[in-house]
């Protein structure tokens, strides 16, 4: 029971189920009862903003995924993002044939810590799986003494006694850089998010080690940063480009897709075509990636592989009482589209 099948049961969008889920204004109080009382019928888990005993009593095989919101990557709307609708996805996948169930609880970086109490006492969970992008390490330690059985994605504090499952970020950066070196790019500039976070800084860590291998460093006047969540032409990356069109760099590399999407659109506003005139890489490969022209070539963050050894880990957690703790680098993968050309 999907989230789909709620809204044709109901014959309602999809988007009033969410609001009816998540305790939003926007939906009646009769469609709101309708979609609560589908979802009761059908055991689909609603998001913790309900009651547990308006619905459910206690249930001993329930995963929290948890996401902490604010105003930087992981905003109120983090689940229309390609990269953490994908995520989520694969981890309910996976959820789905555990034995498990899943419920997706949203809460206010403010006041993480009262909400993760009141979620665990209203409905406890057998784990957390942690969204712990834009998460500080004690921020992270704070919730793993509430819920020690928790496995945290999408960045890594190396010395927390807690479960990571994060992508490749340096393996994959240093990726981008090789290809683009290979293409006979050696004036090559970096695109950085004006939000800072582990995964972006492994990222620059990873570019500028392979840049250093071949004795090559990033000009001050190519590095660019912008915003990571905003999806087109963006007014600070054109006007530092306005005033440096003749010497601009041969390709750029950008630090998440939507970036890259962003970078293109700016580019082509200004007349400057990709990748004749300058080659363009992302990462993480999201949806976007097939649908901007030209297609981007990216790194492929593999989604699917860090949703399975997450749920893996935390339910042998759960039922062996395992617990020795565990840091997983899922590695990156290189997707050559049309974005990047040789330097001739």
């Amino acid at each position: 029971m999907k989230i789909d099948d709620i809204a044709k049961l109901a014959n309602v969008s999809k988007s009033a189920v969410s609001l009816a889920l998540n305790g939003k204004n926007g939906v009646s109080e009769k469609t709101r009862n309708k979609i609560l009382k589908i979802a009761e019928d059908y055991g689909y888990i609603p998001r913790p903003i309900i009651k547990a005993d308006q619905v459910y009593q206690m249930n001993t095989k329930l995963l929290r995924l948890v996401a902490v919101t604010n105003s930087g990557i992981v905003t109120e709307q983090f689940e229309s993002l390609p990269f953490f609708m994908e995520l989520i996805k694969s981890i309910d996948t996976e959820i789905g044939s555990s034995g498990y169930s899943l419920m997706v609880s949203s809460i206010n970086i403010e006041t993480f810590e009262d909400e993760i109490s009141r979620l665990e006492k209203e409905q406890k969970s057998a784990g957390i799986l942690l969204l712990g992008t834009n998460l500080t390490s004690e921020q992270i330690r704070v919730i793993s003494g509430i819920q020690p059985n928790l496995v945290v994605l999408d960045t890594c504090f190396e010395t927390l006694d807690v479960n990571f499952v994060v992508m490749n970020n340096i393996h994959g950066a240093y990726q981008a850089a090789m290809y683009l070196m290979e293409h006979g790019h050696h004036d090559i500039g970096y695109v950085q998010s004006n939000i800072r976070m582990y995964n972006f800084d492994m990222r620059k860590k990873g570019f500028i080690q392979a840049l250093t291998e071949k004795n090559l460093t990033i000009n001050e006047k190519n590095c660019f940063s912008i915003s990571p969540t905003t999806i087109s032409s963006q007014d600070i990356f054109i006007e530092k480009v306005r005033n440096n069109m003749n010497q601009l760099p041969t390709a750029l590399f950008c630090e998440a897709d939507y970036m890259a999407i962003s970078v293109i659109k700016s580019l082509t506003e200004l007349g400057i075509k990709v990748p004749d005139e300058i080659s363009v890489i992302g990462f993480d490969d999201i949806f976007e990636s097939q649908v901007i022209t030209p297609e981007l070539t990216t790194i492929r963050v593999k989604k699917d592989r860090i949703a399975l050894l997450a749920v893996e880990i935390l339910i042998r957690q759960i039922e062996n009482n395992d617990f020795d703790k565990v840091k997983v680098l899922v590695d990156t993968e290189l997707i050559e589209r049309n974005s990047c050309s040789e330097n001739k």
